[in-house]
């Protein structure tokens, strides 16, 4: 389904007061890059540029440190009481809430993601800092006693200036998953957004500037990965690196930090699996399956984009599956009935429709398989279902990144485990069965950072999130990332006599004559 075509309503995705320039915000101010560079922004409906973006050199990441690491060294924010930047906290959260909608219309216009999906990531974006606000007062460290000898306890620290390297899909979001974590712990940061969705971090320095965050301790710039991104990950001062992407990119990064030993978190890539055994729920199967790869526009690193099928129920459950997809609502992102709107970016759009015509070759094509109907123009990819499709498929194996599904059945228990586990990714899985004892030993044979057992993806923000093998490195999310922005000192107090051994004593010539 579609909705009315994007030449025909352009205007009504325009925001108003659309900044035609966005500057980096370094030491409580706004700059542009020393060297006058800017590159061009886009949005996804027309493909047009709407704006340019300062384009960070060395130089500017240089400022950028600096800032950050004399409000560290010389600053209030570090040397606060948790309970003191926890009102900080909260007052970005309330800041955040009472914008939601300009919010998720900047991040709708910029990255294409539909309206109501993209309120709702605003929504999350506030209670991130919220979470850190309460969990960093309620922090408490470990304390050992030896009685009549010995106190140790832990001092929690926060590390320096942290590197926040944010992807282009629900960026406001993801932004806000890395920086309130970071900020509530002590430390300051730069932040690099995606150079293919800079609008809506742009709001973040008027933001915190009225939640009464100190100049210095939030430094945003925007650029290319290879210039700025590169830099910043091995900036000798920057002790700190959290990125979310692609795992090529991470490996990238990983490489870059070793010789630093800096600290890295690293949130990657995923395929991951949606397993549905003949006993499970059937429709709410379905509802969870359909939205948890076409959800977002198929942009999310969660998305169940394999669906495994136990094949008593196969046949029925991939034509009740095709016909959903063929019903979703393809339209404008600033149209409230849009389910799935336009790709970021014309790039990412020639990639995901690479795969489809690679996917045309190894499954079944039972739904989409290319431009949305009525949407001559623009990133708009029609819901696409592979059926059949083999484990050596590259559709069954690659990050596509899109509303895109390969469907492959399967016959036992064990069959439905090894291809579960049968890519290089393991970050979600999912698992849909009526049989408990199975759901949970099923659970544990997966090899991922995350299972959900008959439900969509919805995570308690106490819980820790990443993945294994090329989905990451790391956990963020509750005391994780507590543990991660902090280094644990560990203090001890003698409260009797030493008793150290007496290495080189010199025994006096007195008491050796008198003997």
């Amino acid at each position: 389904m579609t909705t009315p075509t994007a030449t025909e309503t352009t205007q009504h995705n325009i925001p108003e007061n659309l900044p035609t320039h966005i500057q980096h915000y370094i030491d409580g101010k706004f700059v542009d890059s020393i060297s006058g560079k800017t590159f061009d922004v886009l949005e996804p409906v027309s493909n047009t540029n709407y704006a340019t973006a300062a384009s960070a050199q060395t130089e500017d990441v240089d400022l950028a440190v600096a800032a950050a690491k004399r409000a560290f060294k010389d600053g209030p924010w570090p040397k606060m009481l948790p309970r003191e930047r926890s009102r900080v906290l909260h007052k970005i959260a309330d800041i955040v809430e009472s914008r939601d909608d300009e919010l998720a219309l900047l991040e709708s216009f910029d990255s294409g993601l539909p309206i109501t999906q993209a309120k709702g990531q605003a929504r999350r974006a506030a209670e991130n800092f919220r979470f850190f606000a309460d969990l960093i007062v309620a922090q408490e460290d470990n304390a050992f006693k030896v009685p009549g000898r010995q106190l140790n306890y832990v001092n929690r620290k926060p590390i320096g200036v942290a590197a926040l390297i944010t992807p282009w899909n629900v960026p406001f979001m993801q932004e806000s998953w890395k920086l309130a974590p970071a900020i509530a712990t002590g430390n300051t940061v730069v932040m690099k957004p995606a150079s293919y969705t800079p609008l809506s971090a742009g709001l973040w320095p008027e933001i915190f500037s009225e939640a009464g965050l100190p100049d210095g301790v939030f430094n945003l710039i925007f650029g290319s990965g290879s210039v700025a991104g590169d830099y910043l990950v091995k900036h000798p001062d920057v002790p700190l690196v959290s990125f979310t992407g692609d795992s090529s990119t991470g490996a990238t990064i990983s490489t870059a930090a070793a010789p630093q030993f800096k600290s890295l978190s690293l949130e990657l890539g995923g395929k991951s699996p949606a397993v549905v055994f003949a006993d499970a729920d059937i429709e709410s199967a379905l509802d969870a399956t359909v939205f948890g790869v076409f959800s977002l526009n198929g942009e999310r690193c969660t998305a169940g984009s394999r669906v495994l099928v136990q094949r008593d129920i196969y046949d029925d459950f991939v034509a009740r599956f095709a016909e959903r997809a063929k019903n979703i609502v393809v339209g404008l992102p600033s149209d409230p009935a849009t389910e799935v709107g336009s790709l970021v970016h014309p790039n990412h759009f020639d990639k995901v429709m690479s795969y489809i015509e690679i996917g045309k070759s190894e499954g079944r094509l039972l739904a989409g398989g290319g431009r949305a109907d009525g949407f001559p123009t623009g990133n708009y990819v029609a819901p696409t279902v592979f059926a059949d499709v083999a484990p050596d498929a590259r559709i069954f194996q690659e990050e596509i990144f899109g509303p895109v599904v390969a469907i492959t059945p399967f016959d036992t228990d064990e069959e439905a485990l090894e291809l579960a586990n049968n890519t290089k990714y393991g970050l979600a899985a999912y698992v849909w069965t009526s049989n408990l004892k199975r759901a949970h030993n099923f659970a544990h044979g997966i090899e991922s950072g995350m299972v959900w057992l008959n439900s969509n993806n919805v995570r308690d923000l106490r819980t820790p999130f990443g993945g294994v093998k090329a989905s990451g490195l790391g956990r963020e999310g509750g005391y994780r990332s507590v543990d991660f922005y902090t280094t644990q000192q560990s203090v001890q107090i003698t409260l009797n006599e030493a008793h150290s051994p007496k290495f080189g004593n010199v025994v006096d010539a007195a008491e050796t004559s008198d003997s």
